[in-house]
């Protein structure tokens, strides 16, 4: 076994060890050992996709068509192009990719999905919890004015400087919001190094000021909100938010769902509407807690991999001793994604079915996941494989729908029993059916003027995948 598979299966040997004396979920430590290597697996102790012997761009441009071909979903139907017409390897890469079949009449479209990033920050965010920014998310998806914060890390240099969801920013860097909205250019909210710095003019009640934010490396907290609503009917509502899919968020989320139990509450809120994905172990974790021990062993999801990588196909399933919950509501938008729409699809699939409600927005659309590959300093995560339900439901291509529409407008506090997509959650909860107001020609139309790619943000600070773990 090379030393790079040595070191990555020790590791997640390690890390699932801890997982199972917090959670008792079963790890499935071969295919994490396998899976996080990245390679191209196969039985018999087949040796997986090795790295590239260099790390020139042409030997790494080598490497990464072997991979492509060994492990890539659409292996076979995607192009195989000869790597000496491209000089750098994001170039390469965006070739190799499926272009998909509409054209001959089939429904999968073009890889949007795919892409690569530089492997320290990659581990930094989904093994330490850190990431480095500003954390200022606003709302460059809808690509209209007003511009606002829409969510701010607790823990960031924003929330140090006290912005708040809701804050209207006006310039950047001396650029109008406008301008920053007609170009779809953020970059300058996307610190490269700590200590950058971005000045920023906002307006709230207090009225306008100016800050200005210098970059630092910071703790990631995904679960930065978990409290227990009281509908008018005084029936007892758990409502959590998650950002991240990431091991960090397992040990909050258990103690609020220890917390909605104690208060009594038979339903829960998932406020998913930011959260892009991560780890499919966490969204089993979460699943679980949702579920509870009705569902225990239940299959969550199942993944499918290439054919000639079947041998890599596996579920995951829920484990829980504790109570679950009546029904489920997970608020849902544009940026709900990957891991996040897992946990829609893998509930809806139980048998007998939970009650799963979404409210919001049509989700982004991507039922395909990662088994991310680091060659030299780069991280690969080319989608690997399809997930499907217990049902054999996914291929949610176009996103899921929301059953009851209703639109973000970035005011209000999350949880805040008055914020907008709050408020109908808990009147889905409250009159078990959509509050009239909210419709979904509304919302529709509004979906159509966002724009969403894998390779393409443009907004700061997003990290959207599904991986296995």
């Amino acid at each position: 076994m090379y030393n790079w598979q040595v070191s990555l299966a020790s590791s997640a040997i390690a890390f699932c060890g801890v997982r199972k004396a917090v959670w008792g979920l079963t790890c499935l430590i071969g295919f994490v050992a396998l899976s996080s290597c990245g390679g191209g697996g196969g039985s018999g102790g087949t040796p997986l996709t090795p790295p590239s012997a260099t790390c020139s761009t042409e030997a790494q441009k080598d490497w990464l068509r072997s991979y492509m071909l060994d492990q890539y979903l659409w292996s076979g139907a995607s192009p195989n192009a000869e790597p000496a017409g491209f000089s750098t390897l994001p170039s390469y890469f965006a070739a190799l990719l499926y272009r998909g079949n509409l054209n001959a009449g089939g429904v999968v479209p073009a890889d949007k999905w795919s892409y690569i990033s530089d492997a320290a920050s990659f581990t930094q965010f989904f093994t330490d919890g850190q990431t480095l920014g500003y954390g200022l998310f606003v709302n460059g998806l809808e690509q209209q004015l007003p511009l606002k914060a829409r969510y701010i890390e607790a823990l960031s240099p924003a929330a140090t400087q006290g912005l708040m969801r809701g804050d209207q920013i006006l310039t950047v860097n001396g650029r109008t919001a406008a301008d920053l909205i007609t170009t779809n250019d953020f970059s300058a909210l996307s610190p490269t190094k700590a200590g950058d710095t971005v000045v920023l003019e906002i307006s709230n009640s207090g009225g306008p000021r100016t800050v200005t934010l210098t970059a630092a490396v910071y703790n990631l907290n995904p679960v930065q909100v978990s409290k227990v609503l009281t509908l008018p009917n005084a029936r007892k509502v758990g409502y959590l938010v998650l950002k991240d899919f990431i091991t960090q968020a397992e040990a909050p989320m258990a103690a609020a769902f220890d917390s909605f139990r104690l208060a009594g509450a038979s339903d829960v809120i998932l406020d998913l509407r930011y959260n892009g994905g991560g780890r499919i172990s966490t969204a089993t974790v979460l699943a679980s807690l949702v579920a509870g021990s009705r569902y225990n062993q239940s299959v969550f999801t199942n993944l499918v991999f290439n054919a000639k990588n079947a041998v890599q196909n596996t579920s995951y399933r829920l484990s829980s001793q504790a109570t679950g919950f009546d029904r489920v509501v997970v608020i849902t938008g544009a940026r709900t994604c990957s891991a996040s729409e897992l946990v829609v699809n893998g509930l809806n699939g139980l048998s007998p079915q939970l009650q799963v409600v979404t409210v919001g927005g049509q989700t982004c659309g991507k039922p395909f996941g990662f088994v991310p590959q680091t060659n030299c300093s780069t991280t690969f995560s080319a989608v690997n494989f399809e997930s499907l339900n217990a049902s054999g439901q996914g291929r949610y291509y176009n996103g899921i729908a929301a059953t009851c529409p209703g639109t973000d407008d970035f005011n209000g506090q999350l949880g805040d029993a008055t914020e907008a997509l709050t408020t109908v959650a808990t009147s889905y909860l409250q009159n078990s059916a959509c509050p009239t107001a909210a419709s979904r020609a509304t919302m529709l139309s509004a979906r159509t003027s966002m724009v969403w790619t894998e390779t393409s943000t443009p907004e700061p600070g997003e990290r959207r995948g599904m991986w296995a773990d």
